[in-house]
């Protein structure tokens, strides 16, 4: 099997995975905040990249570039008369701030816009809902705009008319035109980069694509030579949203897409790896330094949705895995109310300074603190042994805490809140996605994940707590478990009817041709799915991702999806109204490319004797007196190994904490399976 590389770049690590003959070699260096390419690379170079033939990339660059707002300058160009439309969102509020009279959007005027007013210019034009010109490009007045942009120093333009998904003439037309006044400046229009209705929506795409295309062109440019440098000639995918992958030639048309990439990667590594032991139910935690990342897999299938938000009504038109976010990590800090109990979260030390116990200037005590002087983690093997912890500074930090809690109480609760915030958002990853949690394991994954998912399950009641091979570093093993992926999607207004047979033909031909086309698939080579967005006649808002069956569309083709349509809306609502007529207002093309997996390993297999510890270690705050746990390394686990708790499994990137009153289990793949025994 050829040489794989998956890498995933977080906020504050860089994971490298290696796949050769069966073996997984795992790699962490720290991200380089500015130049994040420089850790891939020297993670890359450390997995032996030179003779690999796949690398595999996801990034929360993008992502985090939004969320400080240290993006490019962008102009905007609209439909004259309509460039506030990016300050004014959908117009809705979130629950908090429904009474809030002083709450305004992260992105508007008064906040921190992506595109602030100056540059946000108005266009004389005007295209109806059904594609008729009513007023057409006045071309002269494009240019004085564009002029203007130019002066203000724009690095790039970002265009979306109104009811241009119907027609974007006018749009190519502008693009031609900011070539002549602007020069080579990336310019990304609407009609191409998400030809869908809802003005708001799509023109928010479009300005997160400019800002992508910029921030990902030159990184993309710095890889590339570094990888040839280091003598890598294979091929690079980048992943999007939802974990899948294309080659990085057709991510850098479609830039928007790989916004962030790193969550969906945890999601799709849970789903491949489940389906390997068998596990179709499962909640995904990912317990990094900042946050911890949910996510729900039913029946081997994870949730994907058709947009999603990068903060509050900042939307992007992106097939994304639905995961939700809390602060809660290992560099969550530990502080206290204004009543003196101790909390934990959501702020969290980062990676700089990061923990008191780093030695790097931290003062406020966080969950790993917490677990060193607990007695869990060792002060010098932390990091595959890159970072010696201090004990002596994050009692410092504790002792600095303003509350007349006495020490070990201080550090008992820290562990506790830690463990329930965790399981609060299990609870409600659980409420939103109607699932019964007692029918789902917890995928405990991320360097923080299994000291601390273990614990949770004395609360949630989930029926088992899974540790996967390399938890540490499991996110970038999902980059070497998807398949390429590539989509395209048109809206049209169409009622499902025998007269519109041709029209949705026409449609689906129209986005496979060009998919075959761009991409130069062979029919053997690629599966293609079809699926519409739909709704009941009168509704708002549609019910997405309906199979459309393949073939030519003839008035049984469009029965089965109207069937299709109830079937899917009765699944997701519980309801079912067959007398109602269908709409479908997006049609929807996948071209699947399977490429070469991760196949994991079998561990040692099992033995008649029981594990035997390499130590045994002291936990302390636990309980009210100190307990003894016998430390084991997971390296010399077999196959049906039964372990009870409290007892600590060591690896080089992770540790594993199992409490009294829970029994862990050797899986066949070394996984570790977490149950209580009460």
């Amino acid at each position: 099997m050829t040489k794989m590389i998956g890498v995933d770049v977080g906020g504050t690590f860089t994971d490298v995975v290696a796949i050769s003959g069966g073996e997984i070699v795992t790699v962490k260096v720290p991200t380089v905040v500015g130049r994040t390419e420089e850790g891939v690379l020297a993670g890359a170079r450390e997995a032996g990249v030179g003779d690999a033939g796949i690398f595999n990339h996801a990034s929360t660059q993008g992502l985090n570039a939004i969320i400080t707002r240290r993006l490019p300058k962008i102009g905007f160009l609209t439909t004259l008369g309509h460039r506030d439309m990016l300050d004014g969102g959908r117009v809705y509020r979130p629950a908090a701030g429904l009474t809030d009279p002083h709450w305004r959007r992260s992105f508007g005027d008064a906040g921190r816009p992506l595109v602030p007013r100056y540059l946000r210019r108005g266009i004389r034009e005007r295209v109806s809902a059904d594609g008729t010109v009513v007023i057409p490009l006045d071309e002269d007045h494009a240019r004085t705009q564009l002029r203007v942009l130019k002066r203000c120093g724009v690095q790039g333009i970002a265009v979306c008319l109104v009811n241009s998904y119907v027609d974007g003439k006018h749009e190519s037309r502008l693009r031609e035109l900011v070539a002549e006044e602007l020069g080579t400046v990336p310019c990304s229009i609407s009609s191409d980069v998400s030809p869908l209705a809802k003005e708001y929506a799509r023109a928010s795409t479009t300005v997160i694509d400019a800002c992508m295309r910029i921030i990902y062109g030159h990184y993309t440019e710095r890889l590339q030579d570094g990888l040839h440098e280091s003598g890598f000639r294979g091929s690079i995918n980048y992943a999007n949203c939802a974990a899948q992958l294309a080659p990085v030639e057709a991510a850098m048309e479609r830039p928007f897409e790989i916004v962030f990439a790193g969550p969906a990667a945890g999601t799709m590594a849970s789903r491949h790896f489940g389906g390997g032991i068998g596990v179709a139910q499962i909640i995904c935690a990912d317990v990094g330094g900042t946050s911890c990342d949910f996510s729900v897999i039913t029946d081997g299938r994870s949730t994907t949705n058709t947009t999603f938000e990068l903060e509050h009504d900042l939307s992007v038109n992106a097939l994304s895995t639905e995961i939700r976010s809390i602060g809660a990590g290992g560099g969550s800090v530990v502080g206290v109310d204004a009543g003196g109990a101790i909390t934990v979260g959501p702020a969290s030390a980062g990676s700089d300074p990061g923990p008191a116990s780093y030695g790097r200037g931290g003062t406020v005590p966080t969950t790993t603190d917490t677990f060193l002087l607990m007695g869990v983690l060792d002060p010098g093997d932390f990091a595959a042994g890159r970072l010696k912890l201090d004990r002596a500074l994050a009692r410092e930090a504790f002792d600095r805490l303003d509350t007349a809690l006495p020490f070990e109480q201080r550090v008992r609760f820290a562990f506790r809140m830690a463990v329930n915030n965790i399981a609060e958002g299990v609870v409600n990853t659980g409420v939103r996605h109607g699932i019964d949690t007692r029918d789902f394991a917890l995928m405990a994954f991320g360097a923080a994940g299994p000291m601390l998912l273990p614990a949770v399950l004395d609360i949630v009641n989930c029926a088992e707590c899974i540790v996967p091979p390399h938890p540490g570093l499991f996110s970038a093993l999902g980059l070497v478990s998807s398949d390429q992926v590539f989509s395209a999607s048109r809206t049209a207004y169409i009622e499902l009817a025998p007269a519109a047979t041709e029209t949705i033909g026409d449609l689906f031909a129209e986005m496979e041709t060009k998919l075959r086309e761009r991409l130069g698939f062979a029919q053997h080579e690629v599966r293609i799915t079809r699926s519409f967005d739909g709704y009941l006649a009168g509704q708002s808002w549609e019910t997405p991702f309906v199979p459309a069956p393949p073939g030519p569309i003839d008035t049984a083709a469009v029965e089965e999806m109207v069937w299709n349509f109830h079937d899917t809306y009765q699944a997701r609502t519980g309801n079912r109204f067959e007398a109602l007529g269908v709409e479908a207002v997006t049609f929807r093309v996948q071209a699947i490319v399977p490429v070469s997996k991760v196949s994991y390993p079998m561990a040692p297999a099992a033995r008649t004797r029981p594990p035997v510890p390499r130590r045994r270690r002291e936990v302390r705050y636990l309980a009210e007196r100190p307990i003894e746990a016998p430390e084991y390394e997971r390296s010399d686990l077999h196959q049906d190994d039964e372990i009870r708790g409290p007892a600590i499994v060591r690896e080089s990137l992770s540790t594993t904490f199992i409490v009294p009153g829970q029994v862990m289990k050797v899986g066949r793949y070394g996984e570790l399976r977490i149950r209580n025994t009460a």
